[in-house]
């Protein structure tokens, strides 16, 4: 059982933890049957008759892939749901057959000693907006019609734009006309669009409480299993335009494709066409490359006799030349003549009350907590609930966005300004995960950091690894993600392991192809490596449980020498254990300890010291033999 001591996770020892593991999977965003790939249509219109029971994987081979990641040292694994898995047929309807099977996979899981959390995941809002998530009836017991989302600019879809997708356009989503509407809604309706009710109740309301009701059907599932540790609030969310000062201008995320301010959206999607820039995103800098006329046709997103919401909410209206006049310029960042933070008087409540609901059927659970990308954490303080749990993300977004590994330059995110320099990359990376971290203690009073996504591209560097089976570039790029965050000695689940993935269309959502594990890298099924993509920097040595304060951790892939130094808490008399990995100790290895015993146990993978009271920090160190 994983608790909550300070700014640790323990166990019931009290040995400090460092969790490890995966996000389980990437596939999990789309119905298993019919078969839910971004590229395909045929779940698209027809989303209430579907199912996602078989994601991540059908349970006649969980043994498998729970043993092999096992083997690997992923432990503690961020499990995908959506909401839309849970009540994809409609308001109140839930998926029965689903929550069974999720019961049973995870069952599985704890069968071989391998802890989760369960995210509800979303990628801007729905897959019907182009990411996944929330059901298709959300939209439409709002008044939109699936058909136009994509001509009325309101979304890129993978299925309705088509192939090939553009790399890492999915984001601009965020700051298009249907995503943006639903974040608005869901967190802010009752101050922006009060007059807007679905079956009677207030849209906020509505969409809140449909989406807290249908996790707390997995909750309620899973309540009683030891390796359940707790549940994510809402993966990667957005405020919509809550918050924004500029209405008529574009302020976006990621300027990528067609961009329009929120102003040119509406009309969009009110049947209005507008000429819009096209950017080209690149490291550090964009840039416009032409101009199109979006919405020729002049389609309206919504029903016949649906207004728009924010028509109906005073936002703007067609002037006399048909185009539209902002007469709500400050209507997303003033309410009650108080300007706005959306963490603080939004996101806050909803952590809380998210917290508080899913308590009230598995108690005790801890919740991980991650705001939008961009933004601060909230502050944290009296009457907030307890054992939170800071899961932002991290990426190295050159590599990300890129798909190629250099190395010796990036781009700060925050500055917008290239760091160059290999050395300098690797500062850098280690200065934004200390910064995440810092967040937990100046934020949230002092809380664990668990990194929940962080990983690389596999169809990096032209697609080399499939190529010519050589994962050497990935396999760096891969370190100097996990050496960023050995320095600051955070927990992490890496982004991601899908048991479908294929080289032709990666982890079957919108061109990402990320999996640590593929079938089409599997020569050998007895050996249970075969598959892995740069195991080499994956699978690494770690201390699973420490009897006191972890101070230093450093292990190198290339000459598989580890080192490892903590301080003894004299409360704890258990044994510190070390994760060994076979895969670089396979042929034997070397241990010095700074005092006290060791004992190694290689058909476990461990390596288990006991410290002496002599000292009173120690060190370990191991390499081969």
């Amino acid at each position: 059982m994983i608790h909550i001591h300070g700014s640790d996770f323990k166990d019931e020892l009290g040995r400090t933890l460092l969790l490890r593991g995966v996000n389980l999977s990437g596939s999990s965003k789309v119905p298993f049957s019919p078969n839910g790939a971004s590229h395909l249509k045929q779940t698209f219109l027809n989303h209430r008759e579907l199912t996602f029971t078989g994601r991540p994987f059908p349970l006649h081979e969980a043994d498998e892939h729970f043993r092999r990641l096992k083997s690997w040292g992923m432990l503690f694994l961020r499990f995908l749901i959506t909401w839309e898995a849970i009540e994809h047929a409609g308001p109140g309807e839930y998926d029965q057959e689903y929550l069974d099977y999720l019961r049973a996979v995870i069952q599985k899981a704890g069968q071989h000693g391998i802890q989760v959390f369960i995210d509800p995941h979303q990628d801007v809002w729905s897959r019907f907006t182009g990411g996944d998530g929330a059901p298709g009836w959300t939209l439409e017991a709002l008044g939109m019609q699936l058909s136009r989302l994509d001509e009325t600019g309101a979304a890129i879809v993978h299925c309705l734009r088509g192939d090939p997708f553009p790399r890492m356009i999915w984001p601009s989503n965020y700051d298009k006309f249907a995503a943006a509407t639903l974040f608005s809604l869901f967190f802010g309706g009752s101050d922006f669009a009060p007059a807007r009710k679905i079956e009677g109740i207030p849209v906020q309301e509505y969409l809140q409480s449909h989406y807290i009701n249908a996790v707390k059907q997995a909750a309620a599932r899973l309540a009683d299993l030891p390796n359940v540790a707790g549940y994510d609030t809402l993966n990667e969310p957005s405020g919509g335009w809550i918050g924004r000062r500029a209405l008529d201008r574009a302020e976006v995320l990621m300027y990528q494709g067609e961009v329009a301010s929120p102003l040119q959206a509406m009309a969009l999607a009110d049947g209005i066409p507008q000429r819009l820039p096209v950017w080209e995103q690149g490291i550090p800098r964009r840039r416009v490359v032409e101009e199109r006329l979006v919405n020729p046709r002049g389609l309206r997103l919504w029903r016949d006799g649906v207004e728009d919401v924010w028509r109906e909410a005073g936002v703007w209206q067609p002037g006399a030349d048909g185009q539209p006049i902002l007469l709500r310029p400050a209507h997303f960042y003033v309410v009650d003549g108080r300007e706005v933070d959306f963490c603080r008087d939004y996101m806050r409540p909803f952590i809380n009350r998210f917290a508080a609901e899913i308590r009230s059927v598995h108690p005790n659970a801890l919740v991980f907590m991650e705001v939008p990308v961009e933004l601060k954490l909230p502050q944290w303080g009296e009457g907030d609930a307890a054992d939170i749990v800071n899961a932002t993300h991290w990426y190295d977004n050159v590599t990300l966005f890129m798909k190629d590994f250099y190395g010796w330059f990036s781009a700060d995110v925050h500055t917008g300004k290239l760091v160059i320099g290999p050395s300098a990359v690797r500062a850098l990376f280690r200065r934004q995960i200390a910064a995440i971290k810092a967040q937990s203690e100046t934020r949230l009073g002092g809380t664990p950091t668990l990194i929940g996504e962080f990983g690389i591209p596999m169809d990096m560097h032209n697609r080399a690894g499939y190529k010519r089976g050589d994962f050497s570039r990935h396999e760096r790029a891969l370190d100097a993600s996990y050496q960023a965050l050995e320095a600051s000695l955070v927990s992490s689940t890496l982004w991601n392991y899908t048991a479908d993935n294929t080289n032709e269309r990666g982890d079957l959502w919108n061109g990402e192809d990320l999996s640590l594990f593929s079938r089409d890298q599997q020569t050998d099924p007895a050996d249970i490596n075969s598959g892995g993509r740069a195991l080499r920097a994956a699978v690494r040595p770690y201390p699973i449980a420490t009897a006191g304060r972890p101070l230093k951790l450093r292990f190198s892939y290339r000459d598989r020498r580890f080192e490892y130094e903590f301080e003894h808490d004299p409360a704890v008399q258990a044994e510190t254990e070390i994760y060994l990995p076979a895969l670089h100790y396979g042929g034997g290895c070397q241990v010095s300890v700074s005092d006290g015993e060791f004992e190694l146990r290689p058909a476990d993978q461990r390596l288990i010291y006991r410290h002496s009271d002599r000292r009173k920090t120690h060190k370990i160190r191991v390499r081969p033999a």
